[in-house]
């Protein structure tokens, strides 16, 4: 059962382009990136770390040298498999220091960061399936370029100042855009980039970018390495991470990370460890049937093409809407007694399983039928082959009978030649010794 479990994860790891939700938890921790990628709807997940970051007081102006706390990311999905909702914060005690002559420090305990987001996947590259290559060895185990093409979703938030006193006084309602990447190179690794505007309009606008890399280990174990950078007009910060995360069963992770941390000329530390958790009451989709077995369809016009705010229009003037009750459609020759044992009410889907064992059947019969393509191709080609030998062949032998034919032309001709050249000499002879003859006569 663990073993049918563990594949059917790994299905999803290297086809993530055919839904957002999956079986097993999908956590952003232990990195500081966000993936393009939904949670589904129906599944509430809540990311948390404990954590401690430490660094020198700088001089001379106020620094927050030591914080320690709990992150806070909460993760919802809701109306759209592509759309979700988040809310970060942190339970944190700061310690913001002073240096000048003397060094002064005072810490606060309370809520750090509060930003309410929403993300949107816009775009999934199709990639190419390399299993249904049976010809080239090389071309099935090739890399596969458009890989370099990335998953794409756009961000927005509300940042509401932090409840602390933060050193920057980033106070008051400032917005917050992003456009999240993710490019999967393969079912083992793949690349999450960010790149975020934040605390628009507000004191400190702040433009930052986030690359982490991710590799899968086996089932259970994965690894990670990040370079986060931090730009605003009174500091520039950057870190480098490395983490692991352990998948301790479908709805539950537990990670750990430990970063350097760059600020100005200071070098500081970053250490975490916390756990993912969710809980799944994501619903696959079922078609309602009426008393006939037959599909009840919305007399409601089709939205395929419609943005996301018109679908949910739809569906909000949907539920005011007056429906018409269905009438049964029967097939030809068919009365209603005929088709009364079929069920009634709703008829669920098939399950994910048995989807991929329908795909895997269909899978092996178009392997079978290419693998027959190919055979009558291979057989075609060595009869073209064959045939061709045999034209060159004739082809051949009628150049040789032609030269053999213009050679004995040739030795005839000089026989001929020859035959003359012997009787015309034969003549002069004769007429010498006639000649020879007549001279003896006339002495």
């Amino acid at each position: 059962m663990m073993k049918r479990f563990f594949y059917i994860l790994a299905l999803f790891v290297a086809f993530p382009f055919f839904a957002q939700y999956t079986d097993v938890i999908n956590s952003n921790r232990p990195g500081f990136s966000e993936s393009p990628y939904s949670v589904g709807i129906g599944v509430y997940q809540l990311e948390t770390s404990i954590f401690h970051r430490q660094f020198e007081a700088q001089r001379p102006i106020f620094s927050n040298p030591r914080a320690t706390g709990l992150d806070l990311h909460f993760r919802m999905g809701a109306f759209d498999e592509k759309l979700e909702f988040s809310l970060t914060t942190a339970i944190q005690s700061n310690v913001f220091a002073f240096t000048n002559v003397f060094q002064s420090e005072r810490s606060q305990f309370g809520l750090g960061q509060f930003t309410i987001g929403a993300k949107y996947l816009v775009y999934k590259p199709k990639y190419q399936d390399k299993g249904k290559e049976i010809r080239s060895w090389k071309k099935r185990h090739s890399f596969d370029w458009k890989r370099w093409i990335p998953h794409v979703a756009v961000y927005t938030g509300v940042n509401f100042g932090s409840f602390l006193s933060d050193f920057h006084s980033r106070g008051g309602i400032t917005p917050k855009i992003g456009v999240l990447l993710q490019n999967e190179f393969s079912h083992k690794l793949n690349v999450v980039t960010n790149i975020h505007y934040n605390y628009i309009f507000g004191y400190l606008p702040e433009l930052s970018y986030v690359v982490t890399g991710t590799y899968n280990f086996n089932e259970r174990w994965s690894g990670f390495a990040e370079h986060q950078a931090l730009f605003n007009k009174q500091e520039n910060q950057s870190n480098l991470g490395i983490g692991a995360a352990y998948l301790f069963n479908r709805n539950l992770q537990i990670n750990s990370s430990v970063r350097a941390t760059f600020q100005e000329e200071n070098v500081g530390f970053y250490g975490g460890v916390g756990v993912s958790y969710r809980l799944d009451r994501h619903v696959d989709k079922f078609d309602e049937l009426d008393e006939f077995g037959n599909k009840i369809e919305d007399d409601e016009k089709q939205t395929y093409n419609k943005g996301f705010f018109g679908r949910m229009f739809d569906k909000v003037k949907g539920i005011f809407k007056k429906k018409d009750k269905t009438t049964p459609q029967l097939e030809d020759g068919k009365t209603i007694e005929d088709i009364s044992e079929k069920p009634k009410g709703r008829t669920r889907q098939k399950s994910i399983l048995d989807d991929l064992t329908k795909k895997d059947e269909k899978a092996k019969k178009k392997t079978t039928k290419d693998k027959k393509k190919a055979s009558r191709k291979k057989q075609k080609a060595e009869e073209k082959a064959k045939r061709k030998a045999q034209r060159e062949k004739e082809k051949e032998e009628k150049r040789k009978k032609k030269e053999q034919e213009k050679l004995e032309k040739e030795i005839k001709k000089l026989e001929e030649e020859l035959k003359k050249e012997e009787e015309k000499e034969k003549k002069k002879q004769e007429k010498d010794k006639k000649k020879e003859k007549e001279e003896k006569e006339d002495q």
